[in-house]
């Protein structure tokens, strides 16, 4: 019955849907997978370098004891230094490579870059800090002061080292210490160490032969020129003039950065792989007496239901009502017409399904309304699950298609092939250019060891990334045995929220329990048995089958290991029971008190 239900209620055929679905997905599918790129290495490097300091930041080397080790600088360092200081810990440094704090958002500062989910669960934190966002979506500048001011209220920044990568991370098991050793000859000796680097820090670039020959300008999103665009993050790129410009990617960046392009160049040509789905962006100033209505616990209660409605689940209200929750809502409406679809595995797939393809429909028909020449219109229509790639909510960017001086060029799905002296190369086709934007995102995928930047050496010389080869392997997601006293903030094996900084938070509240009770205790060390870490591994294994459908149809893509299920990625994967029941689980571990599945080394007395 819920076939024909749904399927009448629809209005297309859900069969003609899947098989377009899968030929879009097939023709993107490139052996190269993961190898398609590049990373920002040898005559590459360049493209990582800090383009918003003046200074070096050279400074004496610091050799000191410290407590926690805190490496990065982004949500995730902030918000477990912050957890680390209300759990009562104080010895405590932040080391971040960066000129400031923000991580993500300290590097894009491209021209329109802004969060796009609302302010009011993605900023952390907002009651406490008694801050009152000024419109429902943030600007980057924004999200970087709160995150400045989250440091700040902490008390995180005065002691931080800045402008400091990391070299190596050691363990030292005569002293039961990590060494940290940085490129400011730092030497740090932590009893603890947190590894916050952040699942997209790392730029990456396209292998695209002749990419080493192009004589124009080239830059990174994530490392913005303005001194040769000119503008600021609010636009008016007027060094543009007269320059012939191209930007290879359509990701959620591009999205963003494209309309500012076309307003400053002479002309755009725009390198699409898979368009993404664009949706309204329903943005308004803070409503201040609203906000001020909210009782006590309201963001938590906010978040919750945002991440309920993205997980799948049943909400009887949706509290942000938005594109990111729109699957969301028809599901809770199709349980209340049909209570049975939440009994049956069968039915909620279809369920499941159906309220996707009608999203999906909805953004392929809003293309059409507002892009007028049709074959620009149809080739970018988005033909895949909603949350196979990252959704996006703009107001100009369809538009910008109207405009005389830009052009779309479809490779076909295959990407750019070819890049030479002049310009990129499509079907033939040269396209002339002063300079090129690489929009391509950041490496996920490779070892934990080579986006961090640095290497982390355990117990007896292990090498993390050795023990990691063949697949991540930790107790939820935050520590592994081999590497006591280590923590990591990361997707893997853990419960990935799409508000990510709720997972952020999650975990930081997790990692600052364990630290601080392992320092109250007077613990030497604290690890994840080998039966415990064994039993998660097989759990995250067994919950991947969950999901892996789903992410086997979608087009290739950073979420998907660029379309290839392997025994790695699954190991790899999130916890495939969603981030809700993620979030409880640690939650109530931490409430049983006990440390279940920790191996604790107890051989001092307590502080």
């Amino acid at each position: 019955m819920a076939n024909n239900l749904l399927s009448e209620a629809l209005n297309f055929d859900p069969v003609a849907l899947r098989q377009r679905y899968a030929a879009e997905r097939d023709r993107r599918i490139r052996s190269e997978g993961l190898s398609q790129y590049i990373p920002p290495e040898g005559d590459f490097k360049h493209y990582v370098d800090d383009p918003y300091v003046n200074t070096h930041g050279k400074r004496s080397p610091v050799e000191e004891e410290l407590d926690v080790a805190v490496i990065g600088g982004g949500f995730g360092g902030v918000l477990t230094g912050a957890y680390l200081r209300k759990s009562g810990v104080k010895n405590i440094r932040i080391i971040e490579k960066a000129g400031g704090f923000g991580g993500v958002w300290y590097w894009n500062r491209y021209p329109g870059v802004a969060c796009d989910m609302e302010a009011y669960v993605y900023l952390p934190m907002l009651e406490e800090m008694g801050y009152v966002p000024p419109k429902r979506y943030v600007v980057g500048q924004q999200i970087r002061s709160y995150v400045e001011s989250l440091a700040k209220r902490f008390a995180l920044d005065d002691t931080a080292l800045l402008q400091t990568e990391v070299a190596s991370v050691s363990w030292d098991q005569a002293t039961a210490r990590w060494i940290i050793r940085t490129d400011q000859g730092d030497t740090l000796r932590a009893r603890f160490v947190c590894h916050t680097n952040g699942t997209l820090s790392r730029p990456k670039l396209p292998g695209i032969p002749g990419i080493d020959l192009f004589e124009g300008h080239t830059f990174h999103t994530s490392r913005w020129d303005y001194a040769y665009t000119g503008g600021t993050e609010d636009g008016g790129l007027d060094r543009l003039a007269g320059k012939a410009v191209g930007i290879i990617g359509t990701g959620a960046t591009a999205i963003q950065c494209v309309p500012h392009l076309a307003e400053g160049a002479k002309h755009l040509y725009v390198f699409q792989r898979t368009p993404s789905s664009v949706d309204v962006r329903n943005d308004y100033p803070t409503d201040l007496d609203w906000f001020r209505s909210q009782g006590p616990g309201w963001q938590k209660h906010r978040r919750e239901n945002f991440n309920m409605l993205l997980a799948g689940g049943v909400a009887p209200v949706d509290l942000v009502n938005d594109g990111w929750t729109a699957v969301g809502r028809m599901m809770s409406g199709l349980f209340r017409d049909d209570p049975s679809i939440a009994m049956s595995p069968e039915k909620y797939v279809l369920a499941s399904e159906m309220a996707d393809f009608r999203k999906m429909e909805e953004l392929r028909h809003r293309v059409d309304s507002i892009v007028r020449d049709p074959q620009t219109a149809e080739r970018l229509k988005p033909y895949y699950r909603q949350f196979c790639k990252r959704p996006c909510f703009h107001n100009e960017y369809l538009p910008t298609f109207n405009r005389a001086n830009v052009t779309l060029v479809d490779t076909g799905g295959q990407g750019v092939r070819q890049i030479n002296e002049t310009g990129v190369v499509v079907d033939g086709s040269l396209y002339p250019l002063d300079c090129l934007i690489f929009s391509t995102g950041f490496e996920t995928g490779t070892s934990y060891s080579q986006r961090a930047g640095y290497t982390i050496v355990g117990r007896d010389g292990l090498r993390l990334d050795e023990k990691w080869k063949d697949g991540v392997s930790t107790l939820h997601g935050m520590s592994t045995r081999g590497f006591p006293n280590a923590f990591f903030l990361s997707n893997f094996q853990s419960g990935f929220a799409l508000n990510y900084t709720h997972t952020l938070d999650e975990e930081a509240q997790h990692v600052a329990y364990i630290v601080a009770k392992g320092l109250t205790d007077g613990a030497r060390t604290i690890e994840p048995t080998q039966e415990a870490e064994q039993q998660w591994v097989e759990t995250i294994v067994a919950k991947s089958a969950l999901v892996e459908e789903f992410l086997a149809g979608c087009t290739p893509g950073y979420y998907n290991d660029e379309g290839r299920v392997r025994e790695r990625s699954r190991r790899n994967a999130w916890y495939g029971g969603g981030s809700p029941e993620f979030f409880k689980l640690i939650a109530d571990w931490r409430e049983a008190g006990t440390l279940e599945g920790m191996d604790i080394v107890r051989n001092q007395a307590p502080n």
